[in-house]
């Protein structure tokens, strides 16, 4: 098989698992926030960005290690000595946090419910150790099995929030009493969902860990840790960027304002944040589709200009999706339900061109990968963390949640422009900024044309502020892929060979 199509095929499944489970949830939100008050999702909100943070923590790098070492080295030797490295360092993990479990939940505001730490703290630390055999079924080219595991990951999750939020309440009413439910559970189901889900998939991962023969090398662990280190703390700085604003808000609101009010605030804002999720998740599938890409066509002789196209390309794509949700924001909002969660609408299109300038990164980052100067990527991310993190410290005690939209806002448009600076230096590609410039503009005229259109109805607001979205499209298309309505290009869609 041409080792294009290969890696593009591999690319989809691989892609689509990850871009699915970001989807679902973004569709659980609405389920989340009808039944849930918004200080009992703040700590859902808060408790999970916690997480995220310690999978990359716990994992320290070593599933790109795996990558690196296994293709050189005795691939048993390795994979032995990272599994048996990671089930030392979570079982380190368990016993500290089990210790000081009481100061933990005491500093995490959830002193009255233990049991959510409890069961999170089994769920990372079973998807820590499931880490390397994913990694294995990427190595061994098995992205069909891969993707079938993180499916029914994703199924058993949601059937699990279902059934559990929504099937057990309803037989309840019904005077069918459910043996293993608590009715006052709440929130609890939500971990407890994602704690079987993670346990079925570590069961379905068991064969692939135990056709290994135990080994344990010292150096060779001491190797593998050097060369993810680097890797380590970009991941580690990529996820205070994304996970900081949620992680810091019921600690710093808190200080402002009771506690219960800084956790309803984590709430809204989480929310109303993963209404962006859609421009987040065009940004991912872009992502999964562009780094295979761009590394396979970097020898052709057209491939800056290739490259400078992708740009603009993408970029218009984004700011379509940008004023689509925007111009329908009013219906979109519905999304999540309660009343008590609209406030925090007013971060949605910072949290949009966030998540846009991510992807516009991603797309100008390239330079470093092809030269081998990854180092620039760690200033980046690393710039970008001290962005989020100071300015939240500052926003966030004197204009709320907005202040947290401006920093992740901040943060990716300078991670952006320092790119391309640096990337002018040591890989130059002539990208049309007058164009992107324009567009932007455009984008900003055009945004503030709908909210001037605003009726009772917000249907009737949505589809009047459409066509406006449609010469937007036009615009775009006419100017810049023209191409598309050329009969060869037409006739080429419909006849391939």
């Amino acid at each position: 098989m041409n080792p294009i199509k290969k890696l593009a095929g591999e690319t989809v499944i691989y892609g689509f698992t990850t871009i699915l489970g970001r989807f679902v949830n973004w569709l659980l939100v609405p389920l989340y926030a009808g039944i849930f008050a918004t200080q009992e999702y703040g700590i859902v909100i808060n408790l999970m960005s916690y997480t995220a943070l310690l999978m990359v923590l716990l994992t320290y790098g070593t599933e790109t290690g795996f990558f690196r070492f296994a293709t050189t080295d005795n691939k048993n030797n390795v994979f032995s000595t990272l599994m048996t490295s990671l089930s030392v360092t979570t079982s380190l993990f368990i016993i500290l946090t089990l210790l000081f479990l009481r100061e933990i939940a005491d500093f995490l505001n959830v002193a009255e419910h233990k049991e959510y730490l409890i069961l999170l703290i089994i769920t990372v630390s079973i998807d820590v150790i499931s880490s390397i055999p994913f990694a294995l079924l990427r190595l061994e080219c098995r992205p069909i099995r891969f993707g079938i595991i993180k499916l029914l990951n994703i199924g058993l999750n949601i059937g699990l929030n279902l059934f559990f939020l929504l099937l057990c309440p309803f037989l309840e009413q019904k005077g069918i009493a459910v043996p293993f439910y608590n009715p006052n559970g709440g929130i609890v189901y939500i971990f407890i969902s994602y704690l079987i889900a993670s346990v079925f998939t570590f069961i379905m991962l068991l064969p692939y860990m135990l056709k290994f023969r135990f080994y344990f090398s010292f150096g060779l662990l001491k190797c593998i840790l050097k060369y993810s280190f680097p890797l380590l703390i970009v991941s580690l700085a990529g996820m205070i960027n994304l996970q900081g604003d949620k992680i810091m808000m019921p600690k710093i609101l808190g200080e402002v304002m009771s506690q219960e009010e800084a956790l309803s605030m984590t709430g809204i804002y989480g929310a109303n944040y993963k209404l962006a999720l859609v421009m987040y998740i065009f940004t991912q599938g872009f992502r999964f589709a562009f780094e295979p890409f761009f590394f396979n066509y970097s020898k052709q002789e057209d491939s800056k200009k290739i490259y400078r196209d992708v740009f603009l390309y993408f970029t218009g794509f984004g700011l379509i999706i940008f004023l689509g949700m925007m111009y329908w924001i009013d219906i979109i909002k519905l999304f999540v339900r309660r009343p008590e969660y609209f406030a925090g609408i007013v971060i949605v299109p910072w949290v949009l061109m966030a998540n846009l300038f991510q992807g516009m990164y991603y797309s100008l980052s390239l330079w470093y990968k092809l030269t081998d100067k990854t180092i620039y990527g760690a200033y980046m991310a690393i710039i970008g963390c001290i962005i989020t993190l100071s300015m939240n410290i500052i926003l966030l005690p004197r204009i709320g949640y907005l202040g947290s939209a401006y920093a992740v806002f901040t943060c990716f448009l300078v991670m952006c422009i320092l790119s391309l600076i640096w990337g002018k230096k040591f890989y130059s590609i002539k990208y049309d900024l007058r164009k992107i410039i324009f567009y932007f503009l455009l984008t900003i005229v055009f945004y503030f044309l709908g909210k001037c259109i605003t009726f009772e109805n917000p249907w009737i607001t949505s589809i009047v502020r459409t066509p406006l979205l449609i010469l937007f499209i036009c615009i775009f298309l006419i100017r810049e892929m023209r191409f598309l309505f050329s009969k060869d290009f037409i006739h080429k869609m419909f006849h391939k060979k």
